[in-house]
């Protein structure tokens, strides 16, 4: 019998000019990107917290908090590549995530299969486990004026066989 487990992940972000902009491992091109203590992507964040929640565990802000230098530019590949160490402790894998992208700009449908790719790999399951989805804020608050990204994010653990 498989325990299944379950959690949520949510995070959001401001954008501005010329920054890097980074989604689930892919580099992506916009004249905007995430501002953030760490390198900003807020794929893995949601997707890390997700995780996290899954395995009965606190959320990146408390394995990598902000007001540490040592974490200044981190990659969120590792931030991922360490909550899954934490959940390999406790026997567990990721089984499949599903998250959504909310943001104006700039259209994620272009970069779905090259998400689906990347964090594939990252996880190590199959890309058919991984659900990408995206909205916008139709044009409401600072998300609607293209000045923030949120993604919502849900993943399900199994026990390591």
């Amino acid at each position: 019998m498989t325990n299944l487990r379950i959690g949520t992940g949510y995070d959001v972000h401001q954008l501005k000019n010329n920054l890097p902009f980074l989604l689930g491992g892919v580099e992506v091109a916009h004249n905007k990107g995430v501002v953030a203590h760490s390198d900003g992507d807020i794929v893995l964040h949601a997707i890390s917290d997700a995780l996290l929640g899954a395995g009965g565990l606190r959320d990146i802000g408390y394995y990598f908090p902000d007001t540490d230098e040592k974490n200044k530019d981190l990659s969120s590949v590792k931030i991922l590549e360490e909550s899954l160490n934490l959940l390999k402790q406790k026997d567990l894998q990721p089984r499949n995530i599903d998250f959504v992208v909310v943001c104006e700009q700039p259209k994620i449908q272009p970069h779905v299969e090259d998400l689906k790719k990347s964090l594939s790999k990252i996880l190590n399951i199959d890309a058919s486990f991984v659900g990408v989805k995206a909205t916008t804020a139709e044009g409401m608050g600072i998300i609607g004026e293209g000045n923030g990204i949120a993604v919502f994010a849900i993943a399900s653990l199994e026990n390591i066989q």
